[in-house]
């Protein structure tokens, strides 16, 4: 009976190295601009009803408080940035 060819293994080569992927930019800003956005906010919410609506806007009037928690969603809109 004949006997069969043997096929030499070919070497191990380990799989290719991913590439890493670049950093565009820094994120360092994000969190001490979310944080100013959320105490801006407060601040503006805590004053507005420690003057009894006189400051910081009197004459919006209740318009003030729209004004707070804008900040404080804009601080949250900043937060998605994190990384």
């Amino acid at each position: 009976m004949p006997k069969s060819r043997i096929r030499k293994k070919d070497d191990y080569t380990p799989p290719p190295t991913k590439a890493q992927p670049i950093k565009l930019t820094s994120r360092g800003w994000v969190a001490p601009v979310m944080l100013a956005f959320f105490l801006i906010g407060l601040a503006w919410i805590v004053v507005f009803y420690v003057s009894e609506t006189q400051l910081p806007i009197e004459s919006i009037g209740n318009w003030n408080i729209v004004v707070g928690f804008g900040f404080i969603a804009a601080g949250f809109g900043v937060s998605t940035q994190w990384k």
